[in-house]
């Protein structure tokens, strides 16, 4: 960050009390954003925030909205604080802001980075608008077990897709310049290791080796930190029993010392007072003085930071330079983001309430959702559907506009929510007609419901069954142990399937699931997860063939929830299963160690066939580079999309090696007959780990490297990495 002298002169000025102001992050009950609920309160709660910031007590107020009371907060702050420091302005605005976009990990299927960018800085527009500055997103964790619920709000299992869409994220919301109006402040979070929380249990414990914790769950922050994030928000968990909040390895060691990071580090909602529950600080003032000397730099909510920090300065069990360089980061970033040029930037009550491009996002948001959705089977060229055919929409998600979101979505216009019922008829070839039965709710039957769902499948041609899970069922605090439909939702499923009438599932999830019965066996599955303001516009152009579906699973589907924690790249074992399914391997009783549907599984409407994958030479130079070719061809008669992917496993290291990891990959259009050769070059930095001494590098030797469809297909062909001192013949 550049050097504002005027943050010197501000921490020369200040008292202890107004240094742990600038630490301190409160709710904004100026402008909630559900004003309605208890007015009263909010006007007295009100009332007290203003006083803290105008005694510059609060250096940060987060989810609150609105240009012109904004103003206010900031009026206050600039004109009638004694040193007129401007406040910050942050809310979670995760995945679109009035305008709903995919929910991140449903947008991650699209494997198009660049379309993350694109919403990500649509987001920003209208968020710096309602007078926002600062964003806690996007979330970067890795998340290997599907009954974790806050897998939704990152991009899936692998750490190279993940490292993709982080950066991506974080260009799309602070923009080219961090002082335009419209450029909002990203937050890498959760710092760290947050995804692998025991048993998929939000919250819960993290046991995990130095390894893994480097190679898996810490590349994707880097990536989001070196594309310009100046934000880092701690996560709730500890990680091998020091939480990470007061973890002073992680927070001091890795970001500071190791990757030089000049921003702030901001606690999730009151992680620092949780440090006692963690049975890690004796009581308030040991948890602030235990998160604050590991690296956190601001506190959330908790009240910690204003209440003891000064006293802990005083005692000497803080110094004073250590809290000044706290609050010397915080400034900095305030100086970053052009407020103490223009305290007033992004509140602007004009531009508020300027809809000019209302279109321009409704149509981004269309075209993400559609580019989101994956077709996971499609037996006998069940979709797109054609013609003048009796179609049922039949299921609990069939007029529903309530579940459409997903999780973290608090500012959305609901106003402009397109449900599948809407979608549907609005793009209906001529002569089709389309009856639509709820069939149940999505957890409690329908008096009569199953019923009707059965005689309007008698009645059609074709069944779109819309079930799935319940927007609660995804998201923070919801973690499931059977990663399955509700009961009732399976039951209709099977009744409808019994009719013969063929059966195409529109799958609403915000995880990977077990698709059992008559799911699973339908003739063909979309997975459209939450796709936000435009879901019934995005899958309608897919199930009608106006877009080809062209996204792949950035999770694996399992055969059964117990698999979980179940992932690709996971280690080879000493006993690697085999197709026999013998006993004494690496297998469980009921259940191949295998996906149902893999990581990068997904199919379009073309048919592609893949190449033998080559490579261009026997070996790879320790500072050369290899080159990877397959050709890839549609066979088929319509135009498809393929995201081709890159693997690779190191036969021997010093530390055991994936079975498989993601490395590269493209995304095709290919027109019917059309082949392409596709080229990934390979080097040295691409195969390094952390290997068994700690140290991170490549280590010589045999590799096996992939062209495939996904990660579970093609057939490998090998490599050498020569040793620093050997030469190519």
């Amino acid at each position: 960050m550049p050097v504002d002298p005027r943050v010197e002169s501000l921490l020369a000025r200040m008292t202890l009390e107004e240094k742990a102001g600038q630490l301190s992050v409160f709710a904004d009950m100026v402008r909630p954003f559900a004003p309605d609920v208890n007015p009263e309160a909010n006007r007295r709660n009100a009332d007290e925030v203003i006083e803290q910031v105008r005694a510059g007590r609060a250096g940060t107020l987060f989810n609150g909205v609105g240009a012109a009371q904004g103003r206010e907060i900031q009026r206050v702050a600039v004109e009638e604080s004694r040193l007129g420091i401007p406040v910050l302005l942050a809310a979670d605005v995760i995945h679109g802001m009035r305008t709903v976009f995919p929910i991140p990990l449903g947008e991650a299927a699209s494997f198009e980075p660049e379309l993350a960018r694109r919403t990500a800085r649509a987001t920003a527009v209208e968020a710096t608008a309602a007078g926002i500055h600062w964003t806690y997103a996007p979330a970067v964790d890795i998340a290997r077990d599907q009954r974790w619920g806050r897998g939704a709000e990152g991009a899936g299992e692998d750490t190279f897709l993940g490292c993709a869409f982080a950066a991506a994220r974080v260009r799309g919301f602070q923009g080219e310049d961090l002082r335009a109006p419209d450029s909002l402040l990203a937050t890498a979070k959760h710092f760290a290791a947050y995804g692998a929380v025991a048993a998929g249990m939000d919250y819960n414990y993290v046991e995990i080796s130095e390894g893994t914790l480097r190679d898996v769950h810490l590349p994707p922050f880097k990536a989001a930190l070196d594309a310009g994030a100046l934000a880092v928000m701690t996560a709730f968990n500890d990680i091998n029993g020091v939480p990470a909040s007061a973890n002073r390895a992680l927070l001091t060691g890795v970001l500071r010392e190791q990757w030089g990071f000049p921003g702030l580090v901001v606690s999730d909602y009151t992680a620092d007072m949780e440090l006692v529950a963690h049975g890690y600080a004796a009581d308030d003032r040991d948890a602030t003085l235990r998160a604050f000397t590991a690296g956190m730099d601001m506190s959330m909510q908790s009240g910690f930071y204003a209440e003891h920090l000064p006293a802990l300065v005083e005692s000497g069990q803080v110094t004073l330079e250590m809290l000044d360089a706290a609050v010397r980061r915080v400034l900095s970033v305030k100086a970053a983001l052009g407020l103490f040029d223009d305290p007033y930037r992004s509140l602007d009550p004009v531009r508020e309430a300027d809809a000019s491009h209302l279109p321009a996002h409704e149509a981004l948001a269309r075209e993400a959702a559609r580019r989101s959705i994956v077709l996971l089977k499609n037996e006998g060229d069940a979709l797109p559907l054609q013609g003048g055919r009796r179609i049922a929409l039949v299921g609990p998600f069939a007029r529903d506009v309530d579940n459409i979101e997903g999780c973290w979505t608090l500012f959305g216009d609901r106003s402009r929510y397109v449900g599948l019922e809407a979608g549907i008829r609005a793009a209906l070839p001529p002569g089709a007609v389309l009856d639509v039965v709820d069939g149940c709710a999505l957890e409690t039957p329908l008096d009569g419901g199953v019923d009707a769902a059965v005689a309007a499948a008698r009645d059609a041609d074709v069944v779109l069954l819309a079930v799935g899970e319940p927007q609660r069922y995804s998201g923070e605090a919801q973690s499931r142990t059977q990663i399955v439909l509700p009961a009732v939702q399976q039951a209709l499923a099977e009744a409808v399937a019994a009719t013969g009438t063929p059966l195409v599932v529109l799958l609403r999830n915000g995880r990977a699931l077990a698709l059992e019965g008559a799911v699973r066996d339908a003739q063909a599955i979309l997975v459209t997860w939450f796709l936000g303001s435009q879901t019934g516009h995005a899958v309608a152009d897919v199930v009608f063939g106006r877009h080809g579906p062209s996204a792949r699973l950035p999770v694996s589907f399992p055969h059964d929830s117990g698999q979980q924690p179940y992932f690709y790249n996971h280690p080879r074992t000493g006993r690697p299963e085999t197709p026999q399914m013998s006993e004494f391997k690496a297998r469980w009783r009921e259940q191949p160690n295998a996906a149902l549907y893999p990581f990068g599984h997904g199919l379009g409407y073309g048919r592609i066939e893949y190449g033998a994958t080559t490579v261009d030479a026997a070996a790879l130079a320790w500072d050369g580079t290899l080159a990877v070719r397959a050709s890839v061809r549609n066979a088929g008669t319509r135009a498809a999309e393929e995201v081709v992917q890159l693997y690779l496993h190191d036969r021997v290291g010093s530390r055991v090696r994936p079975v498989r990891e993601l490395k590269g990959f493209v995304k095709l259009p290919l027109a019917p007959g059309e082949s392409r050769d596709v080229v990934f070059e390979l080097t040295r930095e691409q195969v390094a780990f952390t290997r068994a001494d700690g140290s991170f590098g490549a280590e010589p030797g045999r590799f096996d490297v992939w062209i495939a469809p996904s990660a579970a297909a093609g057939e490998p062909v090998s490599f050498e990495l020569l040793p620093p001192a050997a030469s190519l013949p």
